[in-house]
């Protein structure tokens, strides 16, 4: 038993042109208009406030070791920094040279501020890096 197939004519094309959108342009894009300046917001050149920073109250004890810890940090890091000043230091040691003053200066802030356990933690890092240069040098 032999079976001849139906033949189908199916005309495709407004079918495709009904699933494809077609566009004559590329889309524009979405902007979103600049916000207007409140009546009374200050200027954009205006100087903005210091945000204000938050620490943790350490107890009296360990106030006074935080801020031993931190001198005595700050002064090794200090010391081992102005050993390699002479010297000729590689990319590396530049780079590590520049990370310990900016946790001198970190920590500084911090002392300066009240926070002296970060002042000790910004203190430390410095110093363990200072020795590190100072190894490698």
């Amino acid at each position: 038993m032999e079976f001849d197939a139906p033949v189908i004519n199916l005309d495709l094309a407004p079918l495709v042109a009904m699933m494809v959108p077609i566009r004559s342009a590329p889309p524009r894009p979405h902007v979103n208009p600049a916000p207007a300046p409140a009546a009374n917001a200050p200027p954009a050149d205006a100087e903005k406030p210091e945000a204000p920073t938050i620490a943790a109250q350490l107890p009296k004890e360990e106030l006074a070791a935080a801020q031993q810890e931190t001198s005595q940090s700050l002064e090794i890091a200090e010391k081992n920094l102005a050993s390699t000043r002479n010297k000729q230091l590689n990319a590396a040691q530049s780079d590590l040279a520049s990370k310990i003053k900016g946790f001198l200066k970190d920590a500084r802030e911090a002392m300066k501020t009240g926070d002296w356990g970060r002042a000790r933690n910004l203190a430390k890092k410095a110093q363990v890096l200072s020795e590190e240069l100072v190894r490698s040098v």
